[in-house]
């Protein structure tokens, strides 16, 4: 939309002030409040804001930048409407000199794009994030250091044992009033735990959604007195909430992972995405599955990938090709099952586009693809398979990161290095940590 178009289409709305969105580098949205009347100036030479303050960005001898509203993001936050209607733009950083800032995530994922159009691509994903309700006392906050889930039901469940019925139908009416197509929501496995789905499109517009879905979500809950966590794993010995991603590159209109000669309908070029990622797996997994709570969910056991393999119909796989159904050729895709909703999604479509992206440029070819329940393996079959797996910490991921050339050029030598940064001070700070788990094993008999 012109610059014109959003200022009637504002006034139409009756909006007193605007929200100028972003991320920082862990995926938390920051934002600064604007009255509509500056919105017309912020459109056309942006709105300045002190960088330094924000973690991934600049240094305070070079904080000044200025956020350049996105108008295909113009959206009304309904929760915040009561006669004075706020809107919101997700925005891009330009640093004073009028250029894209080459350490904000969504310059970052834009970037990977731009290298995949040069090879004649566009990349799509569908991600699907799982949440959990916790009852919450009203103030945002969880009751105790073990919060209590908001009911007990089950993988499709529904009232009057999905307590959370009417509020998911919620979510999904503020969500589509934003412009996402919501195509499914259900309880998951988890007692408390949900999924709420929308329609694949291109990366950047799906990084947009998924900041946007997260902010409904718990704006919604906090509405009916619920805390709504994207923590990987919330609970112990209860499935924990994974983001897995749908997807596929197109090339003229076309859908370049599909190839109806062969028996999985996968072309080459999608076999070798594939084995980019594979190749890639532990090297991109900081950035996937970012946090120490993260590799509490990547345990064998609770339905979430830890084994570098890919299969048709296995969900014990990292990447799983979903069934070809005939007339549905657009919609072959690969299903990468690692990451979490803790993730920053731009970096993570970014790293992920990347190792994809690598495996086409050098031709890569995956192994060959396991049927069977890879959970089952013995260390002697996994060996034999040749089937290694994911990192099992924080801090092995880092190290995994920090060797891989490919997912360090896709971020960028000032995000690598304030990633590794922040990331190493976050494993260093738990792994000395003194846990009630150990208190109450060791503290009485040593």
């Amino acid at each position: 939309m012109k610059t014109e178009e959003i200022l009637k289409k504002a006034k139409d709305d009756n909006v007193k002030f605007v929200q100028l969105q972003f991320t920082d580098l862990h995926g938390m949205i920051k934002a600064v409040t604007i009255p509509v009347e500056k919105l017309e100036e912020s459109l056309e030479k942006g709105t300045w804001f002190d960088g330094s303050s924000i973690e991934g960005f600049t240094r305070i001898c070079e904080s000044d930048m200025y956020l350049k509203p996105d108008p295909k993001t113009y959206a009304i936050l309904p929760w915040e409407n009561s006669g004075r209607a706020t809107a919101r733009f997700i925005c891009d950083i330009y640093t004073p000199d009028g250029e894209l800032f080459g350490g904000s995530p969504r310059t970052i994922l834009r970037k990977a794009m731009q290298e995949a159009k040069e090879l004649g691509y566009t990349y799509y994903v569908g991600p699907e994030l799982e949440f959990f309700l916790f009852k919450s006392d009203g103030s945002g906050e969880t009751e105790s250091f073990k919060p209590a889930t908001h009911d007990f039901a089950g993988y499709f469940d529904y009232s009057p044992r999905d307590l959370a019925n009417d509020v998911r139908k919620e979510i999904i009416y503020v969500l589509e009033s934003m412009g996402l197509e919501v195509e499914m929501s259900h309880h998951e496995v988890a007692p408390g735990q949900h999924e709420i789905d929308f329609k694949y499109g291109d990366a950047l517009t799906q990084a947009d959604r998924c900041i946007t879905f997260k902010h409904a979500v718990k704006s919604i809950a906090y509405k009916h007195g619920l805390h709504a966590t994207f923590m990987p794993k919330p609970v112990y010995g209860e499935n924990g909430s994974g983001m897995h991603v749908h997807q596929s590159l197109f090339k003229e209109g076309k859908n370049a992972f599909f190839d109806p000669s062969d028996d999985y309908n996968f072309s080459k070029v999608a076999k070798s995405f594939v084995a980019g990622q594979m190749a890639h797996a532990k090297g991109f997994c900081a950035i996937t599955a970012p946090t120490v709570n993260s590799y509490k969910r990547l345990v064998p056991g609770y339905e979430a990938p830890v084994y570098i393999c890919w299969a048709k119909t296995n969900r014990s796989a990292l990447i799983r090709i979903p069934r070809y159904s005939p007339g549905r050729e657009n919609s072959t895709r690969a299903e990468l099952r690692c990451p979490d909703p803790s993730c920053n999604p731009y970096l993570a479509f970014a790293v992920m586009l990347q190792a994809g992206l690598e495996g086409i440029k050098k031709g890569m070819e995956p192994p060959k693809p396991i049927e069977e329940d890879v959970y089952e393996f013995d260390k002697a079959k996994l060996s034999l398979n040749n089937i290694e797996t994911l990192p099992g910490s924080l801090g092995e991921a880092m190290g995994y990161l920090k060797k891989d050339e490919v997912i360090k050029r896709a971020l960028g030598k000032h995000t690598f290095d304030i990633y590794v940064m922040a990331k190493q001070k976050e494993w260093d700070e738990y792994r000395t940590q003194v846990t009630k788990w150990e208190l109450d094993k060791y503290f009485g008999r040593t």
